[in-house]
């Protein structure tokens, strides 16, 4: 492999990880709230722009719409990933969905057009499980949804599929790289549910309920 080829990989690295970022800005829960609602998630609960803040303070009318947006864009940058890089060679196309996720998250999580204030990657994150493998899809939505239904914590579930979508990569794919991407993607999410960790351990974080508190 020549210069050439090296320059036009890095390249192709670089507008991949910009494409995905600005993916990953369009926050679905900042959208709908403040352009469709006209009142900014941001600004209530939480101050998580998510699908768990954004039902508590505005109910399920919008969910749908919050919830394809959020896992659309993920899809649509994990594709470009494996499209772009695969494009230069077949054996790339894997890196370029690990590439195009931690992008994706990163935008997600601080969104420039957003003031840099987003969400904790959870829908996202669980889109990219299922573009990547099935084996990582179970393991990381499995764990979700158990714990979500048992206990009611979604921060719990969240935290689980955090830490947990590393160590099934990496058993699905031991690559040094890989597993290196893995960790940053599922380090982030972990990182971001810092508080809710914290109040998980104090007794203070709040369950999930079907009905918003608006609805009663």
């Amino acid at each position: 492999m020549g210069v050439h080829w090296w320059l036009t990989f890095l390249a192709c690295c670089g507008g991949l990880a910009v494409i995905s970022y600005f993916l990953g800005c369009f926050n679905g829960a900042v959208i709908v709230s403040k352009y469709i609602l006209r009142d900014d998630v941001r600004n209530h609960g939480s101050g998580n722009a998510g699908l768990t803040n954004f039902h508590r303070t505005f109910g399920s009318g919008l969910m749908t719409v919050v919830i394809l947006c959020d896992m659309l864009k993920a899809a649509l940058a994990v594709w470009l990933g494996s499209t772009w890089l695969g494009w230069l060679s077949p054996a790339f196309a894997l890196y370029g969905k690990y590439w195009a996720a931690l992008f994706c998250l990163l935008g997600h999580m601080f969104p420039c057009m957003f003031g840099f204030r987003g969400g904790k990657g959870i829908l996202s994150g669980g889109m990219i499980a299922i573009m990547l493998d099935w084996r990582i899809a179970l393991v990381v939505w499995g764990g979700f949804i158990i714990l979500v239904l048992l206990t009611r914590y979604v921060s719990l579930g969240s935290v689980w599929a955090g830490g947990s979508f590393p160590f099934i990569s990496w058993y699905c794919y031991p690559d040094p790289f890989i597993v290196v991407l893995a960790f940053l993607c599922g380090g982030l999410v972990v990182w971001k549910h810092r508080g809710n960790i914290q109040r998980l351990l104090n007794g203070t974080e709040s369950k999930f309920h079907l009905h918003s508190k608006k609805q009663g």
